[in-house]
């Protein structure tokens, strides 16, 4: 038998119902079964190999990664690949029925991709965190068309180029860091509207600023890597709260938030000034 054209990669960490909703999604795909192959980067998971088998139901190579990280999940994932395209999606997302036909029309070497990102609506009424989300998360076509770089929850990739590129860095901003290193090698990046994926909201603050959190620390030390960073940083900090107006108009623009508007312009505001005085705590030199 040939070696299917697509590796669908995904990172997993303690989620195996996630994980079984995430390749639920992937065997609704519109492509035929034998043009790809699923591979598992499970970053040794609390709740046992077992409960990943269980999830996965054979669906899928389940690759144990010791190195803890979603970018060592990927990596060690991606190592075993045979496809000619990475597909990559993150186990707590699902994906719309033609998400591999069309990031697999369109991407090309030399040409990576930033698939469509949307946030799941959850059931029953909304938290301030959910509108939040629902209106502002995971605009990836302003990432890849503005500031060039994907989400690694939709990302296609032709193997080789990856292989070029190198795997994913810890600690720093991963998405952001290899983005911008696949383009240094002169790859050049594309937005796939067809290739949608969706991701769930933040339930609460608690799950939020769990997330803001990490996303903060690494974007931090991607950015003081880069000439005058630092004082970018600090700058980007600072004016935090003065994007509040902006996002507080695309909440009250965002249909299907009635009832919850205040709750999420509410944490809207919180976020803002969370991360513009964690920012310059950071440029101090404190931990957050």
């Amino acid at each position: 038998m040939s070696a299917p054209r697509i590796s669908v990669v995904i990172p997993h960490y303690n989620d195996p119902a996630g994980l079984k909703a995430c390749l639920d999604s992937i065997d609704r795909q519109t492509i035929a079964r034998d043009t790809f192959e699923i591979i598992v980067g499970d970053n040794n998971s609390p709740c046992g190999l077992a409960a990943v088998e269980a999830a996965v139901a054979g669906r899928a190579k389940i690759v144990t990664v010791e190195e803890k990280g979603a970018g060592p999940a990927r990596n060690g994932a991606a190592k075993h690949a045979t496809g000619e395209i990475l597909a990559f999606i993150d186990s707590d997302c699902v994906a719309e029925p033609g998400w591999l036909a069309a990031g697999a029309e369109q991407v090309a070497p030399g040409r990576f991709l930033g698939g469509r990102m949307f946030v799941l609506r959850p059931e029953g009424p909304l938290t301030g965190s959910a509108a939040l989300e629902l209106a502002l998360a995971f605009n990836n076509e302003a990432y890849v068309r503005k500031s060039r770089f994907t989400v690694t929850a939709n990302l296609f990739v032709m193997r080789a180029d990856f292989e070029r590129v190198g795997g994913f860095r810890v600690g720093v901003s991963e998405d952001v860091e290899w983005c911008h290193r696949a383009l240094a090698t002169g790859l050049t990046i594309d937005y796939a509207a067809d290739a949608a994926v969706g991701h769930p909201p933040r339930p609460d603050w608690a799950a939020l600023l769990v997330k803001t959190r990490r996303i903060q620390r690494e974007l931090f030390l991607f950015n003081i890597e880069r000439r005058h960073g630092r004082a970018r940083w600090i700058a980007r900090s600072v004016l935090q709260p003065a994007l509040i107006p902006g996002d507080a108009a695309k909440i009250l623009r965002t249909p299907g938030l009635e009832g919850a508007r205040l709750r999420a312009i509410a944490t809207l505001a919180r976020l803002r000034f969370w991360r513009g005085g964690a920012g310059v705590l950071q440029s101090l030199g404190f931990r957050i």
